[in-house]
């Protein structure tokens, strides 16, 4: 067997991507008009296509499938597993795979989508599954809003673990000081979010670096910030030392 393609990144395994983000329940199928963009996994033949599902081995199901589509023939639908953006391909790697040699943009397919708890992002690569993890570790303890989760990310597995310290000191002094106890994980996810990261992340973007940081996220510039007050060995953010240093 002839290997083609040894350069580029390989195809999502859909085992290694739902171990790293985690599997909490499992929805119907439905018949959609997939992106072929967005097909960047497999459930079984991760090693046989790369990311763009460029064969990796020459083979005579391949060639009966080039075929077809020259022959006109309209495929029938693939199978397909959705994680967030992502989709894993059950049935019909071939399909996929002359439809992209042929310049189509869709194809029809049966697709079941899988709810995970860390949010599985367009842009993953098998090299962010270690930082996934940590996601899925820090939502497990700490279950954040769906809209906060889809639309936050962070670069490495240390940064989902100093935020889950941070969230966690945050809980325990409100609950030295005030009082203040919560009756479950994500009571207390949400308030942290709402109390403490978004007023953050407001003064940080209104503030003189904030046309430098669009392109963050709210919980990249929260860990920036956790950063900076750190180095001031603060731990109050209205402390006036850490109103008064100047940002990094």
């Amino acid at each position: 067997m002839s290997l083609w393609n040894r350069d580029h990144d390989p195809l999502l395994s859909f085992h290694e991507v739902i171990e790293a983000v985690g599997r909490e329940h499992d929805m119907g199928e439905t018949a959609e008009e997939v992106p072929l963009g967005a097909v960047v996994g497999s459930v079984g033949r991760s090693d046989d296509f790369d990311r763009d599902f460029r064969p990796l081995r020459r083979s005579a199901r391949l060639a009966e499938v080039r075929r077809r589509f020259d022959a006109g023939e309209w495929p029938p639908p693939i199978r397909l597993l959705r994680l967030g953006e992502l989709y894993f391909v059950v049935d019909g790697h071939h399909r996929v795979a002359v439809a992209r040699e042929r310049g189509w943009t869709t194809l029809p397919a049966s697709v079941r989508r899988i709810c995970t708890t860390a949010y599985a992002r367009a842009c993953l690569r098998a090299c962010d599954l270690t930082t996934s993890a940590a996601e899925r570790r820090f939502l497990e303890v700490l279950p954040l809003p769906d809209d906060v989760r889809t639309e936050n990310s962070l670069g490495s597995p240390a940064d989902w673990t100093r935020i889950a310290d941070a969230a966690m000191a945050w809980g325990y002094r409100r609950l030295l000081v005030d009082g203040t106890s919560y009756c479950c994980a994500a009571d207390l996810a949400a308030a942290w979010w709402h109390e403490e990261v978004t007023p953050v992340v407001a003064a940080w973007r209104a503030g003189p670096a904030g046309d430098h940081g669009l392109a963050l996220t709210d919980l990249e510039v929260f860990v920036t910030e956790l950063a900076r007050r750190d180095d001031l060995g603060q731990l109050d953010w209205q402390d006036p030392a850490n109103r008064e240093a100047p940002c990094h």
